[in-house]
């Protein structure tokens, strides 16, 4: 795909679909910036067929005696309110969905290129509109169709093959630096999506290893791969005992960006990347499991959002990822209820359900990274507990923290990236709900507070580094219904952990 910023005249475009995307309006005038474009709006705008509003499009084709007029197709987005609201983050939002709604509109024809203008009078900086128009853009036009066959692929809607962001009357240094930085997020989102539609033999645990590997080698980052055999020389017993029933071996894949000096801040990033998830003893029903092939959507965006990071390369800041990855299956050698585990480190855990997996795999990655790398601070991600579901939803991250200032950088993240989070507590009466009376604490605290229990048997291992977890499990898949969101795989997180990383503190 194609992805270009563009400075000549929008009405001189001879590919097949310009876009201008207009503000909602009272006025009797079509706020639209091209003379040809306006006199052709104005019936429906007198009319009030197309006023503007936010999800709204007219869709014509200029007749041949046009003049001043080459694309094929011209189509008008209603962008909403824009310049009066005083909410930076939904006028962002704003534009990511006009975007998206312009490639649906465009998905249904036989569009190959298009032209979108870039508006102005939107309230945002130059930079973030072409930033959240590319972003909306290219989340929009997404599409897996990798295990389709020929016949069926064409069915399809069309592939936009090329994008060009004509800068309207915004600066084009500014246009071209937003641009790069909406399209390395997208791209890192997408990725993720591809990841998480990957089939549960088409992405097994060594995929993920292959994947950072190849990754450390096209951008110059370090890579470690602990086997089995390292981790139980190390005494992982939590990635151990939930892949006891599965032939696939794990791994636990390390990837590093260094920024810079070893004394600059160092970010930790931990994703959960259980490649399918079948309960293991304690097995889930049936109906739906196909799903638990997404079980791994947190080491998809951690791994992902590495990448974005390593293409940037910013200055003043060190970023190691580690993503456990397994599979949780039953068989005569899985692990039990019952069973008694130790994780990295020497703590005790009580199994009392085996499909409580995640938090195992996670505690020995916590604790091995911490003790390795001394991160300033951590963040996981995982598809943890459909508790989270209960409680938020499809809509909101589930967040929890033992630093305010981290909770809060990742909420205004989370805003800024048009994928909200919400914060949940933690505290000893939580702790107390996991405590165990043949081990030190046990890996389930009852139907109570599933959610934040789990968080509480993770905060086990991150002592006093300032740590925050983000549950997952109600938006990796089946997220907000938006524009630029495809059903299945959200790509969650992965814009909001890259935004955290551009603006994270360079002092420690």
């Amino acid at each position: 795909m194609l992805f270009e910023c563009n400075q000549k005249e929008a009405d001189l475009f001879s590919g097949d679909l310009l876009v201008y995307f207009i503000r909602e309006s009272k006025g009797k005038a079509v706020p639209c910036p091209s003379r040809i474009i306006r006199r052709a709006l104005k019936p429906a705008w007198k009319s009030g067929d197309f006023r503007g509003k936010k999800g709204q499009s007219f869709l014509y084709y200029p007749s041949a005696s046009a003049k001043g007029l080459a694309a094929g197709r011209v189509l008008a987005v209603g962008l909403g309110k824009t310049a009066d609201q005083v909410d930076i983050n939904a006028l962002r939002e704003q534009i990511r969905l006009a975007a998206g709604t312009a490639v649906q509109q465009a998905a249904g024809l036989q569009v190959r290129s298009m032209m979108a203008v870039l508006p102005d009078k939107t309230g945002l900086a130059d930079a973030e509109v072409a930033e959240c128009l590319s972003e909306g853009l290219l989340l929009g036009s997404y599409r897996f169709d990798k295990y389709k066959s020929s016949a069926e692929a064409e069915e399809e809607p069309t592939v936009i093959e090329t994008f060009s962001l004509q800068v309207g009357g915004l600066d084009p240094e500014a246009v071209q630096e937003g641009m790069d930085r909406g399209r390395r997020a997208a791209e890192a989102a997408c990725r993720a999506r591809d990841m998480a539609n990957e089939p549960g033999n088409g992405w097994p645990p060594v995929k993920f290893a292959e994947f950072a590997r190849t990754l450390a080698r096209r951008h110059k980052l370090s890579c470690d791969i602990l086997e089995k055999e390292d981790m139980q020389k190390l005494g992982m017993g939590g990635i151990l005992g939930v892949n006891q029933g599965s032939a696939q071996p794990p791994k636990l894949v390390i990837l590093k960006y260094e920024g810079g000096k070893k004394t600059y801040p160092t970010l930790m990033l931990v994703g959960k990347g259980l490649t399918f998830d079948s309960g293991g003893i304690s097995l889930k029903p049936g109906q739906g499991m196909e799903e638990m092939k997404y079980d791994m959507c947190g080491g998809a965006a951690v791994l992902c959002a590495m990448q974005a990071v390593a293409q940037e390369r910013p200055e003043g800041i060190n970023v190691v990822a580690l993503v456990p990855a397994t599979e949780n299956l039953p068989s005569s050698m899985a692990l039990k209820p019952g069973d008694i585990i130790t994780h990295y480190g020497g703590k005790t855990s009580e199994i009392i359900n085996t499909d409580a997996e995640g938090r195992l795999i996670l505690a020995d990655a916590l604790a091995y990274g911490i003790a390795t790398y001394a991160p300033d601070a951590v963040i996981d991600l995982a598809t943890l507990t459909g508790a989270v579901i209960i409680g938020l939803g499809h809509h909101r991250t589930g967040l929890m923290a033992t630093d305010d200032a981290l909770a809060e950088q990742l909420l205004l993240a989370g805003d800024r990236a048009g994928e909200p989070l919400w914060r949940l507590p933690l505290g000893p009466e939580y702790s107390e709900q996991i405590k165990s009376q043949v081990a030190d604490i046990k890996n389930t605290g009852g139907k109570g507070a599933g959610s934040i229990t789990a968080g509480a048997y993770l905060q086990e291992f991150v002592g006093d580094t300032p740590w925050a977890h983000l549950d997952i499990a109600g938006t990796a898949w089946n997220f907000t219904e938006k524009s630029y969101i495809p059903k299945g795989p959200s790509g969650i997180a992965v814009r909001t952990l890259v935004d955290l990383v551009r603006r994270w503190p360079r002092k420690k």
